[in-house]
């Protein structure tokens, strides 16, 4: 579907503007498979944790908060992070409500969204993720708790329907 064609839930604390240019992105890595892989995961969990508030459910923005983490402070790799948040989301059923920052950053996924290449557009997704992260250095030491769900051998990984 073309980004001008996508439908907004309202889930986000965002204009109907904003997930536009969001699902722009968005198509921009779902096409590009190099891209998809070094960023999409950032892209996500930057554009959920700067959008949290409003009708934005924790347990989301805690899974993209752990996202962020996962990457940026413990050095995994975007596409190794899904699954990691897959398993915390399905053994975790209690999520704190963390206070979003009132300052989250000048670097918007519009940024991200007009980038002329491939590589400029990783490196100002990364650049976006990391200011936002930043934000949040708040709550960096209980998401860093929440996270070790992530490594726990006696929490089971989600099962894969045949």
């Amino acid at each position: 579907m073309p980004a001008s064609d996508a439908v907004y839930d309202g889930r986000f604390h965002a204009s109907p503007q904003c997930w536009s240019v969001f699902a722009g992105v968005l198509q921009s890595e779902f096409q590009d498979a190099l891209l998809f892989g070094r960023v999409h995961q950032l892209t996500v969990d930057a554009y959920a944790a700067q959008h949290a508030g409003g009708p934005h459910p924790d347990k989301s923005v805690c899974v993209h908060l752990v996202g962020l983490h996962l990457v940026l402070e413990r050095g995994i790799a975007p596409v190794n992070v899904a699954p990691r948040l897959q398993q915390l989301a399905s053994a975790t059923s209690d999520w704190p409500r963390f206070e979003p920052p009132a300052e989250r950053g000048p670097l918007t996924v519009f940024d991200v969204a007009t980038s002329g290449s491939r590589d400029e557009h990783a490196a100002r997704a990364r650049a976006w993720a990391e200011q936002v992260w930043a934000s949040w250095r708040a709550q960096h030491a209980a998401i860093a708790q929440i996270a070790e769900g992530c490594f726990r051998p006696d929490v089971a990984a989600p099962r894969r329907r045949r």
